[in-house]
């Protein structure tokens, strides 16, 4: 029952922070388009989209809510992805955070709760980065001439690195394993808990890198 109240907390954290996180000059979330066949257009505009992730259908439905709001604009697609992503990790990363705070009360290891500190701060960096490129995601509308692909490369390149530090959360409890010390139990549990966590942190970052990646070239 603990797990199912923690799995809600960080649901609503997850909602509320993206509601905050949409500029106002983004269309609101859920506003009615022109009519059903536009509604259907940007739906499929999605569907198209995320066929080029390595997770489509995980990318659809985090994404299909805010069809309104991307209409079939590329860009702010990749932008919209970002932001759910930094929602997401962001959950992540605050509850990694209160397993560290509860780690001398639960007993756990000082092995597991060695991996589970660099893992409060690679997922900080994570979701640091991951705002840094939704940022720059912000400012490509207005962007022209060589500035669009030096800003598309930056996104890229901050996406990529937080994925980069999300894997390197996960390979820090790869010497933690059942059976092999006093608490492994509790350490166990920790670790499957943050690997599957972490693991969809991870095929969101994926996804919306892919967004990202399909941007270069696309403008002018």
């Amino acid at each position: 029952m603990a797990a199912a109240a923690a799995e809600r907390v960080i649901l609503l954290a997850v909602v509320t922070t993206m509601a905050a996180l949409l500029l106002p000059s983004t269309p609101a979330v859920g506003a009615v388009p022109a009519g059903a066949g536009a509604s259907h257009n940007y739906t499929e505009f999605i569907r198209r989209s995320c066929s080029s992730t390595l997770y489509p259908s995980l990318c659809y439905t985090s994404l299909a809510g805010y069809a309104s709001a991307v209409a079939q604009d590329p860009t702010q697609l990749a932008r919209v992805a970002a932001n759910v992503t930094l929602a997401l990790v962001r959950g992540v990363s605050s509850h990694v955070s209160s397993l560290c705070r509860a780690a001398p009360r639960r007993r756990i290891d000082p092995r597991t709760t060695s991996a589970l500190e660099d893992c409060e701060d690679s997922l900080g960096d994570a979701a640091d980065l991951t705002r840094q490129a939704v940022g720059e995601l912000g400012r490509l509308p207005a962007a022209e001439g060589p500035e669009v692909s030096w800003r598309v490369s930056n996104a890229q390149t901050w996406m990529s690195a937080a994925l980069t530090n999300e894997d390197t959360c996960t390979d820090g409890f790869a010497e933690v394993a059942p059976g092999t010390a006093a608490g492994a139990g509790p350490a166990a549990a920790v670790k499957a808990d943050v690997c599957r966590r972490v693991r969809r942190a991870k095929q969101y970052t994926s996804n919306a890198l892919a967004l990202v990646n399909s941007l270069v070239g696309t403008r002018r």
